[in-house]
């Protein structure tokens, strides 16, 4: 009888692994499926990181597209921030070729 009892005990504790192997915590199935959704939140993810790069240089591009436009508003239309005081300083024979006529009232 000791001869069979310990094969069979074998047998017995390969089946309830083997069982543990396919239904149980952390069987087969599970791991694939577990794979399988860690493959779509990785896409996910990259996915997510691309737009975010995308809006941060999007950010940068108008950061620094307002800062040209308001130097090419400085100089071109002489645009002024509240409370800055513009001063001009004209260069010797660079002024206008003739002088406004004085407004005269009668």
């Amino acid at each position: 009888m000791g001869k069979r009892l310990v094969p069979l005990i074998l047998l017995v504790l390969l089946v309830v692994f083997h069982v543990q192997l396919w239904t149980g915590r952390g069987s087969v199935p599970q791991v694939n499926a577990l794979r399988q959704q860690l493959a779509t939140q990785e896409a996910a993810n990259r996915e997510a990181l691309r737009r975010n790069e995308q809006l941060a240089s999007e950010v940068r591009d108008l950061q620094e597209g307002q800062g040209m436009v308001e130097e090419l508003a400085r100089q071109d239309l002489g645009m002024v921030k509240p409370n800055e005081i513009f001063v001009q300083i004209a260069q010797p024979g660079s002024g206008p070729a003739h002088a406004p006529a004085p407004h005269t009232t009668r």
